[in-house]
């Protein structure tokens, strides 16, 4: 008999893999425009999560971060190719404070404020993506956000050990990815 962790966390890998499979097809076919500031940042973020989740004994809870961490990176290298060129000086600002919060949290050490400022700089990363969508709202995949609302739910039923530094980072992943379908539909419905 399978443990319902273990089911949890290959379910949720599994909707990791089809959600990126269908953003990636999206901006391969000029659909979908990544903004590579946020996808930079969210790769460097889910490395630094998941290493707390795996020291905090995550287990497969964490799997989902990891894999998201590397699917996040192709999507960065993909939004430099085919995203957004245009990057306005908020945008900037943004990708300034994130670097400045990820160097706080390389002094602290600590697995606790390091998911703490991963959050921090998560809504950073997020600034430039919702700022671009809010305006072109039709340039986003709405769909990854929303299968993502699902995934850090499982993620969050999966993890084997609850403390700040394991439980944070998918809550957190829960109320951005609900912000961002919510944003994308209500300006869709404001454009038609």
């Amino acid at each position: 008999m399978i443990d319902y962790k273990i089911a949890f966390g290959y379910i949720a890998i599994f909707l990791a893999l089809i959600s990126y499979a269908h953003y990636i097809r999206a901006v391969l076919a000029d659909k979908t425009k990544p903004h590579a500031f946020s996808w930079l940042v969210w790769s460097v973020l889910g490395g630094i999560a998941f290493a707390a989740q795996i020291v905090k004994q995550g287990g497969a809870g964490a799997w989902v971060t990891g894999v998201t961490t590397v699917l996040c990176f192709i999507i960065f290298l993909l939004a430099l190719w085919k995203g957004v060129k245009d990057f306005p000086i908020i945008d900037w600002i943004c990708i300034a404070l994130a670097g400045v919060s990820l160097w706080i949290w390389w002094l602290m050490k600590d697995p606790t404020i390091s998911v703490i400022m991963v959050i921090i700089t998560d809504t950073l990363a997020y600034v430039p993506t919702f700022r671009k969508s809010y305006h072109n709202p039709f340039e986003e995949t709405a769909t990854i956000y929303a299968v993502y609302f699902f995934i850090w739910i499982l993620s969050l039923s999966a993890l084997n050990s609850y403390s700040i530094a394991t439980w944070l980072y998918p809550a957190w992943g829960i109320a951005d990815n609900a912000a961002m379908v919510s944003m994308l539909v209500w300006r869709r419905r404001a454009q038609q």
